[in-house]
């Protein structure tokens, strides 16, 4: 809220608006339902938002971890596999989520997602995968993956891998459905929201995503941790957010 144009209620209402509305809010229906006067306000105003939804001192993923990669982006002609991250409009990311074991109203043992880490990366290599993991879980977990060459012993060090070999991609939602779903929702919310975004930005919005998600049970709750949240964060300005 730092040297901030807009009247203090517009924060409080998109702080509100972002948290609770469950397909989430695009800059331009931001700058509709509250008479923003211009787009890139509102864009902005968001972009300040999203930079406040990462706690500094937030607890790692623990317990079963599903982890695997993603590609977030348009279509990449004559392009498969790993390879499409080349293209300038590809975006590769890179997730762990919990699972839970819960008990049904039938007191049968199911599974549910628990909370969720994403991130850019620029490779799925074997120092990406650990630096992500040892950043995002606890040492000692068990975390499941596919048998890609990335997830190796060193990337896996400290931790009890469940390497799965997935054969044909069509096994790998069977093999990993909870990742594979965040995947799935993170798609439909950036391309039927947000309408695509650009990589640079990319990152941001999957700090939203991840903070909603992890808070989709208790929306007000969400929407009075960011409060607090935004106000306890350093300034953030329009240079930070578009420098090169």
């Amino acid at each position: 809220m730092h040297r901030t144009h807009l009247p203090i209620r517009i924060w409080f209402w998109a702080t509100y608006l972002v948290t609770t509305h469950t397909p989430g809010i695009s800059a331009l229906q931001l700058q509709r339902q509250l008479g923003i006067s211009k787009i890139d306000s509102a864009w902005f105003l968001l972009h300040r938002l999203r930079q406040g939804m990462v706690r500094n001192d937030r607890s790692p993923l623990s317990g079963l971890i599903e982890a695997d990669e993603a590609y977030i982006g348009g279509p990449a002609k004559g392009k498969k596999g790993r390879g499409v991250t080349e293209l300038v409009n590809k975006t590769l990311i890179l997730g762990a989520v919990e699972v839970k074991t819960y008990r049904n109203k039938e007191g049968q043992s199911e599974e549910k997602a628990g909370r969720l880490r994403l991130q850019t990366i620029c490779s799925a290599s074997e120092t990406e995968i650990k630096k992500f993991l040892n950043t995002n879980v606890v040492s000692g977990s068990a975390v499941r993956t596919d048998g890609w060459q990335g997830y190796s012993t060193t990337a896996l060090e400290g931790y009890n891998h469940i390497r799965q070999i997935q054969g044909l991609p069509v096994n790998a939602k069977q093999l990993a459905p909870h990742i594979h779903k965040v995947f799935g929702n993170l798609k439909s919310w950036l391309n039927g929201t947000h309408h695509g975004v650009d990589p640079k930005y990319m990152q941001a919005y999957l700090d939203e995503f991840v903070f909603r998600f992890n808070r989709r049970e208790h929306p007000m709750a969400a929407f009075l941790s960011l409060i607090g949240l935004v106000v306890s964060k350093h300034p953030f300005t329009h240079n930070d957010l578009t420098k090169p």
